[in-house]
């Protein structure tokens, strides 16, 4: 069934990076459960030894979780083709959550950032930051995807319908003109974001760079993916409201107003200045 799924476009038509972690996985499920035949698939006592199998792992709850999602991918696409009647690990059986929505980037972290980073690397930064888009999504974008006011591109990932979503986002000024400078430069890459050498960014190699730049800095906990929340809660205070903020970063509502609670309940007082403000105007006149 293993070797089904590596023939299925489901995986021929990952990346090879996507490919990489899953044949990791893959591995690990094959020397376990190479020789479980199909009936036994089938069998809903067999969600019970996948369960078993993913806790060997519990000490490290991501690989335990990746081991159980693989697995439940592979009987996924088995029984979308037809060949299961069942898939036993359907919903459920994850150990790790993460919850990164109240972690952005301060002003200050992008000044240390960009203090010792590439223009090639602050470019990226600043592609993020005015998208709100995924690393994968802006190393992917080249310039036919720009037309001098807009940036559309069609989103890589996604879940169920809404899925892929395909995003219009309006340039602002900060952006534009750093895109119109590289434009003015008559480079030959047909990326927009590209490497010292001038050649589009590996996935790997943009990773590497950027690791490097960070460990320059003080900076602690920040990852690349924490600018698309950050570009989120940029866009609260500037009275965007929540579906206008979910149209330029593809998220869906229900996430930008996680990203929004988590953040400003935690701690952030800028919407609340805001709404002081108003007040104010309103009844700040010797009024109680």
């Amino acid at each position: 069934m293993i070797d089904y799924f590596r023939d299925q476009s489901e995986y021929t038509s990952l990346g090879d990076k996507s490919k990489r972690a899953y044949e990791q996985y893959l591995a690990l499920i094959e020397a376990e459960f190479g020789e479980m035949p199909i009936g036994a698939l089938e069998d809903r006592r067999a969600r019970g030894d996948f369960k078993a199998f993913r806790n060997t792992f519990a000490a490290t709850p991501r690989k335990a979780d990746y081991v159980w999602t693989t697995i439940a991918r592979v009987l996924s696409v088995a029984k979308d083709h037809g060949k299961l009647s069942v898939n036993v690990c359907e919903r459920g059986g994850r150990l790790y959550e993460s919850d990164r929505s109240e972690i952005v980037w301060t002003a200050e972290d992008i000044g240390s950032f960009c203090s010792v980073a590439s223009i090639e690397l602050q470019a990226a930064l600043l592609l993020a930051l005015w998208t709100g888009q995924r690393q994968g999504d802006l190393l992917r974008l080249t310039w036919s995807n720009y037309d001098g006011t807009y940036i559309r591109l069609r989103q890589s990932k996604g879940r169920g319908n809404d899925g892929r979503r395909r995003v219009t986002i309006p340039v602002g000024p900060p952006l534009k003109a750093a895109l119109d400078a590289a434009l003015n430069q008559k480079r030959s890459a047909v990326t927009i974001l590209v490497n010292p050498f001038g050649r589009p960014w590996t996935e790997d190699g943009f990773r590497t760079s950027w690791d490097k730049a960070f460990k320059k800095t003080p900076l602690k906990d920040l990852h690349f993916h924490d600018l698309r929340g950050t570009a989120v809660t940029r866009l609260a205070p500037s009275n965007c409201s929540v579906p206008e903020i979910a149209a330029i970063t593809g998220h869906s509502m229900a996430t930008v107003q996680q990203i929004l609670d988590a953040h400003y309940l935690g701690g952030r007082v800028e919407l609340a200045e805001s709404a002081i403000k108003k007040l104010s105007a309103v009844y700040g006149q010797g009024q109680q």
